[in-house]
């Protein structure tokens, strides 16, 4: 197996940078993918220094997804012994991708070249998905006789609705970065890498300036409500501002409002 580390991690004041480098093997999503990124997230969801993390990659591709070589191993066996093992390993994969959807942090994915299969189960994960005009995204799974089990089914109907999910699922055909701002899966196209990460800094920046308290209860109450319905998303918000609107970033806005001044943000 190669053990070479998938990623590496670059720092820019509050927004940090997870890069994928493996371009070698165009960013495939190996065993020890899952396990780093699962690791880099909870690190990013304990750290205050961090306010919004934005996923890139190297090379000539975003992702071609998961490393069918190196997962074949686990997909070798018949009795059932081995087919509870390949379910608990299944179950570790998802929780690797589910970590990137519970970081209290924003997540933004700025995706270039090819984002196939396991990438798009990553970037369904991701608050906001942006990408370069020549990006080329597929939910792959059928045409290599598996059911996408990473959380595309789960999560992409929500995004863009059940007809056009169903239609991409099913068909496992290609989609341009047009067709996927058409739809709604990403938010911006970009020229090229270059002003994919001008903006994808932009955005970053403009949402590390906001109060990191506020930012991260908004993604838990949008996270809470898609998943248990619009009155107990009512509830669960007003127990979530009882519990921040004392606070001191609140107390900072007001004064930075009557001093006429930018305020700046603690997390406090």
């Amino acid at each position: 197996m190669d053990n070479q580390n998938p990623f590496k991690v670059e720092r820019e004041g509050h927004i940090a940078w997870l890069v994928f480098n493996r371009p070698e093997k165009r960013n495939s999503m190996g065993v020890r993918f899952f396990e780093s990124l699962q690791e880099h997230f909870r690190a990013f969801h304990r750290d205050p220094e961090v306010r919004v993390v934005v996923l890139r990659a190297e090379g000539k591709s975003f992702t071609a997804g998961t490393d069918l070589f190196e997962m074949g191993p686990l997909i070798q066996g018949e009795d059932a012994g081995f087919r509870e093992e390949l379910r608990e390993n299944l179950l570790m994969l998802q929780e690797a991708v589910s970590t990137v959807e519970r970081c209290r942090k924003p997540v933004i994915a700025a995706v270039h070249g090819h984002c196939i299969g396991g990438g798009v189960d990553l970037l369904s994960a991701c608050d906001i998905r942006m990408a370069t005009r020549d990006a080329v995204f597929a939910v792959r799974e059928t045409k290599v006789a598996v059911i996408a089990d990473l959380g595309t089914l789960q999560r992409l109907p929500s995004l863009i609705g059940h007809g056009r999910a169903r239609e991409l699922v099913l068909t496992g055909r290609d989609f341009t970065a047009e067709e996927a701002l058409r739809i709604g899966f990403i938010t911006h196209l970009c020229e090229n890498r270059e002003s994919l990460y001008q903006e994808a800094t932009r955005l970053a920046a403009e949402i590390a300036t906001s109060s990191p308290l506020s930012v991260q209860g908004a993604k838990d109450v949008i996270l809470f409500s898609r998943d248990h319905g619009i009155q107990a998303g009512l509830e669960y918000v007003a127990q979530k501002n009882a519990a921040v609107l004392r606070s001191g970033d609140l107390m900072e806005a007001v004064r930075a409002f009557m001093e006429k001044r930018t305020p700046v943000f603690k997390g406090k």
